[in-house]
């Protein structure tokens, strides 16, 4: 993406208005990061087999352990399924791509993604193609697809005015893509965004890591519990329920 005049001002703006408790902040995401493990389950006999791709919340970065990352979540509530997890720190939409490579098919694709297509001032345009090309790779790979993008990163603690209002105004400008492609291909949208006075991210600091960018322990419940009600898994993935 070519830069414009104003793009560069308005990120110099951002810089220069990061506190000095965000150097700590970032150095610890990076820490997370590093101790991060996306988590795999491979049952002897898997009833469904489920792909998940994506980021670090795919992977599970700022909880205490895979086990209670998302994909760890799932595999505790559902001991038959077999999960596939491909999602590495630092992707964006685009690197969706590769993660989704092969003809192995599936049960079921899980796409957490765009919180880096948010912070990485990516042209919303080009973001807005990826995700169309990522829904339509994971529908080739599986019958139902979740598109679960990360929620409202500009209410993260990690984030201060004005910063904060301009990553909150992208993540809405992503979640409305991420929508429109799930509505256009049949993928269910698991939504997240939240203004501040009703995100339980902003009201309750626990359900954040240290880093004040990712989801604690507790964060990623929260998640697991919209993904359950949002895309009905409780009713869809029942086969692979029982030990």
């Amino acid at each position: 993406m070519k830069k414009t005049p104003l793009l560069l001002a308005a990120t110099a703006l951002i810089l220069v208005s990061i506190p000095g408790c965000a150097v700590w902040r970032i150095a610890q995401s990076a820490e997370l990061a590093r101790r991060s493990e996306a988590l795999q389950a491979t049952p002897s006999e898997p009833a469904l087999r489920l792909l998940v791709v994506g980021d670090s919340t795919a992977v599970g970065t700022g909880a205490s352990s895979p086990s209670a990352s998302l994909a760890g979540l799932l595999a505790a509530q559902f001991p038959r399924l077999l999960i596939e997890n491909r999602a590495s720190d630092g992707a964006t939409f685009s690197g969706l791509v590769a993660q989704l490579a092969g003809d192995k098919p599936y049960d079921m694709v899980l796409v957490q993604a765009g919180g880096n297509d948010v912070i990485r001032l990516r042209d919303m345009d080009a973001v807005a193609r990826d995700i169309e090309r990522v829904t339509a790779l994971a529908r080739q790979r599986a019958p139902f697809v979740v598109l679960m993008p990360a929620g409202n990163v500009g209410n993260a603690p990690f984030f201060f005015p004005p910063m904060s209002w301009w990553m909150t105004q992208r993540a809405r400008q992503l979640h409305a893509h991420v929508q429109a492609s799930a509505a256009r291909s049949g993928a269910v949208y698991v939504s997240l965004f939240e203004e501040r006075e009703n995100d339980p991210f902003a009201r309750q600091r626990d359900l954040n890591a240290k880093d004040g960018l990712h989801p604690s322990d507790a964060g990623y419940r929260v998640w697991l519990d919209q993904l359950m009600r949002q895309a009905d898994l409780r009713q869809r993935l029942a086969a692979a329920a029982q030990p």
